[in-house]
């Protein structure tokens, strides 16, 4: 081989032998039972269990979200956006709950008390900024599908925000991994190892934040949704929500056909009507979107 080729072979097979590195310590970290996740915050977590009790009224909700005042002003400027439309300009977390509903709010401070206070990579704030995006994307298209199958808006929601959680726990891994081996690489090969481990490390984490069942599920299942024994229906939502998302937040990963040509339409009991209607919900679901974006 001419010497010009093997100098630019050598990037490729020193970006492999790297990557190999770090999946290997990945894998260890994985085995050994290691690997740190963060910690849900405790915010999130109890307005996740208050929003799903009998008892839960807008005023405890209000005071739960007010112990932490950044994540009390973000809630009242999502309720205060396009995307929620109020008719009146809402002031206080009490009128939100009143005017919007518990859920809505609880959707809303959970989905924001996530994205700020839980994953944290250096140098990798673009790529979580997309993962949240889809995240968001998804648990609004989840929302979408259940009401149009008269399914359980609230856990649809939780499986399509969380399905993918895993992704950016492992970012935060390999990132660690590669740090403590003084190893960098491009992040091509970061994205690849993403995808190789995510679900692996999502059930990790849906078993450490101790996530309802139909999430956990999802997030172990949404890729091969016909592979589950349990929620089948919660996890072919997922799936579908999951690709929705990709839809709308990937340029050019497929176009409304594409979209449309696949078996999980016919798993659901889903009408080409109902199809039609669903992607016509991507301006809806892109507003709310860039609301829930902290």
């Amino acid at each position: 081989m001419p010497t010009a080729a093997l100098d630019a072979a050598r990037p490729d097979v020193e970006s492999d032998a790297h990557a190999a590195a770090v999946r290997a310590a990945v894998g260890e970290r994985l085995a050994a039972g290691t690997f740190e996740v963060p910690l849900l915050p405790q915010v999130a977590s109890q307005v996740s269990i208050m929003a799903g009790t009998a008892d839960a009224d807008a005023a405890r909700l209000s005071a739960l979200i007010h112990r932490d005042p950044v994540l009390a002003g973000h809630v009242l400027r999502i309720a205060n956006s396009p995307a929620y439309m109020p008719r009146m300009p809402i002031v206080s977390l009490q009128q939100a709950v009143a005017r919007l509903g518990l859920q809505v709010v609880a959707e809303i401070a959970f989905a924001a008390s996530l994205q700020s206070g839980v994953f944290r990579v250096p140098g990798y704030e673009s790529v979580l900024k997309q993962l949240w995006r889809h995240a968001l994307a998804s648990g609004a298209f989840a929302k979408e599908i259940a009401r149009t199958r008269r399914s359980n808006v609230e856990s649809a929601f939780l499986c399509g925000l969380l399905h993918a959680v895993g992704r950016p726990a492992m970012l935060q891994l390999v990132t660690d991994a590669a740090k403590a081996l003084r190893l960098t690489l491009p992040p091509a090969r970061v994205f690849t190892l993403l995808d190789d481990g995510h679900q692996r490390v999502g059930t990790i984490v849906a078993a450490r934040w101790q996530l309802p069942r139909p999430v956990a599920a999802a997030i172990a299942h949404y890729a091969d949704y016909r592979q589950a024994s349990a929620f089948q229906h919660e996890i072919m939502v997922t799936f579908l929500a999951d690709r929705l998302a990709t839809h709308l937040t990937v340029a050019d990963a497929f176009d409304d056909e594409t979209v449309r040509d696949h078996a999980v339409f016919a798993d659901l009991n889903l009408y080409p009507d109902d199809v039609t209607a669903l992607l016509a919900k991507k301006e809806s679901v892109a507003r709310t979107v860039d609301a829930l974006m902290v």
